[in-house]
């Protein structure tokens, strides 16, 4: 059975494949997708998610909101994603997004679901989703689990402590952890098993596919190196919060307790505790393991499927 989702996403480079891999997926019933600023200004996210959508064929409803953190100002990652957040790659024009605000659209969905039914997936700062659950807490009851590509357990990527999405809006995502539904994490720990390669690369082209597949190998090529990993190549984040959904056999994990500093340096480090050191009851499932190889297979094939 599908599950109805809700995402939210910045795009960006791994936002995009990670929603044309969600658009593939039989198990995931994509009913609306939101946006906020991020990986760069919401003036081109909010295009971005249209274009990857109107790419791929989709009639369903994108709405830009937040286009900047609860507390504090804006910054954007245009080193990895590009001015225009796709890496240079020029997709056509979408479909015009929906009117309104994402927050307001989120809680209207939620208001009219079941009880446990809906899921939240989070790709970039959590701004619109904890705009939704802040001003109507009482809707985090129709939530079944919350999806964040969010935080570290160890090193960060924006700072030494802190990785981008966390320490775009710590405030937002401490909102999410302590709403008291099901909240799965996949941390620059885990993505950095997706490491994106010339090999892995040449293994898309090689597939028989449409516009979406081209499109997906250009963007991952696209990518610059990181020094994190020797150059080899730069790890595929955004679309391992999605996989979790689709093929969770794929991943081991383990419940922790997780919280987000919100003051001081280490602004935006996300505190795991995997062993129960704290004692604080865990309130988060950690994915700590990904089968890289059958990650990407499953990648390549989903996105194959699209036109």
């Amino acid at each position: 059975m599908s599950r109805p989702v809700l995402l939210d996403c910045d795009p960006g480079t791994d936002d995009a494949i990670a929603l044309w891999l969600a658009l593939a997926a039989p198990e995931i019933d994509l009913q609306l997708v939101t946006v906020a600023g991020g990986n760069v200004g919401l003036e081109r996210t909010l295009p971005n998610a249209r274009a990857v959508l109107g790419l791929a064929g989709a009639a369903l409803p994108v709405m830009g909101g937040a286009d900047r953190p609860l507390i504090g100002v804006f910054r954007s990652e245009t080193q990895v994603h590009g001015m225009d957040g796709l890496g240079g790659v020029v997709l056509p024009e979408g479909p015009p997004a929906a009117p309104g605000l994402a927050a307001d659209a989120i809680r209207e969905r939620l208001r009219t679901a079941a009880p446990g039914s809906v899921t939240l997936v989070g790709l970039g700062p959590a701004t619109n989703f904890a705009l939704a659950l802040a001003t109507e807490p009482a809707l985090a009851g129709r939530v079944a689990e919350i999806v964040l590509m969010t935080g570290a357990v160890g090193e960060g990527n924006w700072t030494a402590a802190a990785e981008f999405n966390a320490a775009m809006d710590p405030e937002a995502l401490a909102i999410l952890l302590g709403c008291g539904r099901p909240v799965t994490l996949a941390t620059l720990d885990l993505t950095a098993q997706a490491l994106v390669t010339p090999e892995r690369i040449a293994a898309l082209r090689a597939l028989k596919g449409g516009a979406c597949l081209h499109a997906c190998a250009d963007i991952l090529a696209a990518l610059p190196p990181s020094r994190r990993f020797g150059h080899r190549g730069a790890p595929l984040h955004d679309p391992c919060a999605v996989a979790w959904l689709v093929a969770p056999d794929l991943f081991t994990h383990r419940a922790v307790a997780a919280s987000v500093v919100c003051e001081g340096p280490d602004r935006g480090r996300t505190r795991i505790d995997r062993w129960g050191r704290s004692k604080i009851p865990a309130n988060a499932r950690l994915l700590e393991t990904l089968d890289a190889e059958a990650f990407f297979a499953l990648l390549g094939a989903g996105i194959a499927g699209l036109r």
